[in-house]
């Protein structure tokens, strides 16, 4: 198990994830979000937002996004 806070994966707070893969990790952020969301969490929908305007450039998502591997990636188990 690795471990990743809001922040590192893009998002707004210090809460951590703990997941096997990278793809959990993802996931489990994702339901965070979509929570902090549906909450209207001023800071992470200011986030949000920064997210939104990154994924309108295909080729700059793909680099964070593998970027964000990587560190996952290079993370000691837990």
């Amino acid at each position: 198990m690795k471990t990743m806070s809001c922040k590192q994966l893009g998002g707004a707070c210090d809460e951590t994830f703990h997941a096997s893969t990278f793809e959990e990790m993802s996931e489990l952020s994702k339901q965070h979000g979509m929570s902090m969301h549906q909450k209207n969490d001023a800071a992470h929908l200011k986030a949000m937002q920064e997210m939104g305007a990154l994924m309108k450039t295909p080729d700059e998502m793909n680099k964070w996004f593998e970027s964000k591997r990587k560190e996952f990636e290079a993370l000691p188990d837990s």
